[in-house]
C-alpha cells in the first residue's frame, strides 16, 4: 500500500481491552502499509497493553461519558489523518493484510464503502452484507431463522445494499460527503442508514470475497433485553427515515430493490 493510501482505523472498546489487544497484534503482524489506530475508550477500563508498543501510532480517546456507535466513530474520524477511514469492531481478527485489495476497490469513485467477507470462528460465512430491510423482509427472516449470507458468494465482488459496521472501509471524502454516521442511532442500523445515504449520493457498497476477516459475533440483541430495545428503536427510526422512504419504499413500488 502506498503512503498516499494510509488507513486510519477506528476501534471502540466497551471493556474489551483484551480483544483490542489481539486486534492490534494482528494489525502489527499483518499490515505493512501506513496506518494509525484511534482507540476510543467508551467506558473506563485499564488497558492490558501499552499503546506505545506498536510500530504504528495508537491514539487513545477516552470519553467522559459513554457515546453511541456513530458518535464514537464520527469523533475518531475528526481526529484521523489518513485518506482511508476504517471502522473495526474489537472482535475482528485478521489472518492477512486486508487493506491493499480493499483500497483498490475504493479507487472507483462509484464505490463509497467496501468490506471483506466475514467468517465466524468456525469458518462459516456471516450475513454481513444484506438487502435494505423492510418490515416484510424482517418478518420472513424472523420466522425462517435464516442466518446465512443473503447474496451468492463466489470469486467476484458483490454489490449488496449495505455492509455491516463490524468492518467498513471508506474513502475519507465519501464518508465526509454524507456527514458520517447519523448519531441519532445510538446502536444498530447506523450502518444501514449510512449505506442508504451513500446510495442516495450515487455511491455503492462493495463486498470483496477475496479478502476475509473473522468475527466473533456477540449477538447481544438476541440475549439482552436492553440491547433488544435499542435494536427495535433503531429499526423503527430507520423505517421512519427519509432514506428508507426514498430508497426502499420507492423501489418496492417499482417491484425491485435497486
Amino acid at each position: 500500500m502506498a503512503a498516499a493510501e494510509g488507513v486510519s482505523v477506528s476501534v471502540v472498546s466497551h471493556g474489551h481491552g483484551g480483544l483490542v489487544g489481539a486486534l492490534l497484534a494482528d494489525l502489527e503482524a499483518r499490515c505493512r502499509g501506513a496506518i494509525e489506530v484511534l482507540l476510543t475508550i467508551n467506558v473506563p477500563e485499564p488497558l492490558p497493553f501499552d499503546p506505545g508498543a506498536f510500530r504504528f501510532p495508537v491514539r487513545v480517546l477516552a470519553n467522559a461519558a459513554p457515546k453511541g456507535f456513530g458518535a464514537n466513530h464520527n469523533a475518531a474520524f475528526r481526529e484521523s489523518r489518513h485518506p482511508l477511514f476504517c471502522v473495526l469492531n474489537p472482535d475482528i481478527r485478521l489472518r492477512a493484510d486486508p487493506f491493499p485489495a480493499l483500497a483498490e476497490r475504493l479507487k472507483d469513485p462509484a464505490t463509497g464503502v467496501v468490506a471483506p467477507l466475514i467468517r465466524n470462528p468456525a469458518g462459516g460465512i456471516e450475513d454481513s452484507a444484506r438487502p435494505f430491510p423492510n418490515p416484510l423482509l424482517i418478518l420472513r427472516k424472523a420466522f425462517s431463522g435464516a442466518r446465512g449470507p443473503a447474496y451468492p458468494i463466489g470469486a467476484e465482488d458483490v454489490h449488496p445494499d449495505w455492509v455491516a459496521g463490524m468492518f467498513m472501509l471508506f474513502r475519507r471524502e465519501a464518508f465526509a460527503a454524507v456527514g458520517g454516521f447519523d448519531e441519532r442511532y445510538f446502536l444498530y442500523y447506523e450502518d444501514v442508514d449510512l449505506c442508504a445515504r451513500l446510495r442516495l449520493a450515487g455511491m455503492r457498497a462493495v463486498l470483496c470475497p477475496s479478502v476475509e476477516a473473522t468475527h466473533d459475533a456477540r449477538r447481544q440483541s438476541h440475549r439482552d433485553l436492553g440491547h433488544f430495545r435499542l435494536h427495535l428503536r433503531s429499526m423503527l427510526r430507520f423505517f421512519a427515515s427519509a432514506p428508507f422512504r426514498r430508497i426502499v419504499c420507492h423501489h418496492a413500488r417499482r417491484g425491485d430493490r435497486r
